[in-house]
């Protein structure tokens, strides 16, 4: 299973009406963070369980949903997390 799809897998737990992972991570070759192996990604992540969070709150359920992956398969994550209603 590529990081991806184990992201997929992972952020299932906040029951994404939609979701877009991007892996920027060759734009990043020979960066510290892509030598150790963790890749570079971009999330747009739509989900009702952002209605009513903070910014940070909304981040802070992204990476508790990814845990362990953020410890070495991920690098860097860039978050675009929405509400439906704010499609």
């Amino acid at each position: 299973m590529n990081v991806i799809d184990m992201m997929r897998e992972k952020l299932a737990a906040l029951e994404p009406v939609s979701i877009d992972i991007i892996d920027d991570s060759a734009k990043h070759a020979g960066h510290a963070g892509a030598r150790s192996g963790g890749g570079h990604f971009r999330l747009a992540i739509v989900s009702p369980r952002f209605a009513g969070c903070r910014t940070m709150e909304r981040h802070r359920l992204v990476y508790d949903a990814l845990g362990p992956l953020m410890k070495k398969e991920i690098h860097a994550l860039g978050i675009d997390a929405k509400a439906p209603d704010e499609k």
